[in-house]
């Protein structure tokens, strides 16, 4: 089951889980959700964040490759944001 909500999270853009990752974030902020539901967004706020952080890692990491310097000149490379590459 894990392997679904891993192959799930692997299609969701950045902007996404970062939407949900504010939605769930408010919910909690209330304190009005029974204990066993707020446990549960609390999981799902961890794995979202989870994805945001690595996404930005890799754009981050990209970023860095197109910045890098070769024999004087700015390096360009395209910009590959699809996750595993």
């Amino acid at each position: 089951m894990a392997n679904k909500t891993s192959n799930k999270q692997n299609n969701v853009c950045f902007e996404e889980a970062l939407g949900k990752l504010e939605v769930i974030v408010k919910q909690l902020e209330t304190g009005e959700l029974p204990l066993e539901e707020a446990l549960d967004k609390f999981s799902q706020g961890i794995s979202h964040a989870k994805l945001c952080f690595e996404r930005l890692s890799a754009a981050e990491a990209q970023v860095d490759k197109i910045l890098q310097q070769e024999n004087g000149k700015l390096v360009e490379r395209p910009l590959n944001l699809v996750e595993g590459n």
